[in-house]
């Protein structure tokens, strides 16, 4: 696996244990959206499952608030690196299952993205990985509208903020386009990803890719691109309203898969986390108790 070859070369520093646990890995970036050139980095995103204390801190009897604050791993991020016999550069993102889960379930974008990628593009994915892909229709709903939205404004922002960039080639291509190609290429992007997920509960991180390149190459104007975006923000109004979408996530169904992946590594999880004690489940455990009674009567 990539992650263990460059940990042999020594070329990331990796969490003890992070690169035997990860469990999903893909491409993410400008290849994602089919935009990518010869000297595009290359991101990749993905998820592994941290030791158990770390998951569970109680379990090595630490009390919140008192002493040492115990240890803990959201993500892990190394980037620029680079292989001695390769020009390729890697940027990497590896969440902890639980803060990936957390992030899906908010419709973070670039999170929402990573479980979308082509399937040719997934550089690694263990069975719980392939459950969690399966399942990601499952963390979309209309909460994706406003982060996809905020999103696509601060890249807006950035294109109207950014007339001198400090970057050459980002500074070349404002003198030559007039606009950031690669802020306004984002804004369509986003403001395209956000009406699939609404309308179709889906989505394609390839689909609009000419359009994309397009706008790359410079063929969208400053101008077009505000315009694309206003068009849009008032478009969205009655698509968010059609969109069959919950308006909130499945908090339970979603911590339900994120136990069933944790249990499927660590083994039962029965002493460690509460169970749902909700009315249904209530309902559900007396049905079994009453199914095992009548078995033995």
């Amino acid at each position: 696996m990539l992650l263990q070859d460059l940990q042999r070369a020594e070329l990331i520093q990796p969490p003890k244990g992070l690169v035997d646990n990860c469990q999903y890995l893909t491409i993410m970036g400008s290849v994602s959206y089919g935009v990518s050139s010869d000297t595009s980095d290359m991101d990749l995103y993905g998820f592994c499952v941290p030791p158990k204390d770390i998951a569970f801190p109680h379990t090595t009897g630490a009390i919140e608030g008192f002493g040492e604050p115990p240890q803990k791993f959201n993500v892990w991020q190394q980037h620029h690196v680079k292989r001695k016999d390769s020009a390729q550069l890697y940027d990497f993102q590896i969440y902890s299952i639980v803060s990936y889960f957390h992030h899906c379930m908010q419709n973070n974008p670039n999170l929402i993205d990573s479980l979308f990628t082509a399937p040719n593009l997934v550089v690694h994915a263990t069975p719980m990985a392939q459950r969690v892909r399966e399942a990601r229709r499952e963390f979309l709903h209309k909460g994706a509208w406003h982060k996809f939205k905020g999103y696509a404004f601060a890249q807006m922002h950035k294109i109207e903020a950014k007339t001198n960039s400090s970057n050459p080639k980002r500074a070349e291509t404002i003198a030559k386009h007039g606009v950031d190609t690669k802020f306004a290429y984002h804004v369509v992007r986003l403001l395209g990803e956000v009406e699939q997920i609404m309308v179709e509960g889906d989505l394609d991180l390839m689909r609009n890719r000419e359009q994309l390149k397009a706008i790359r190459r410079g063929d969208m104007t400053l101008d077009e691109i505000k315009a694309h975006f206003v068009a849009k923000e008032k478009e969205f109004e009655a698509v968010y309203l059609a969109s069959k979408l919950p308006h909130r996530p499945d908090e339970a169904r979603i911590r339900s898969i994120l136990l069933e992946c944790l249990e499927a590594h660590y083994g039962s999880l029965d002493n460690l986390v509460a169970r749902d004690a909700s009315a249904g489940a209530l309902v559900r455990d007396i049905e079994v108790v009453l199914a095992r009674y009548r078995d033995r009567v």
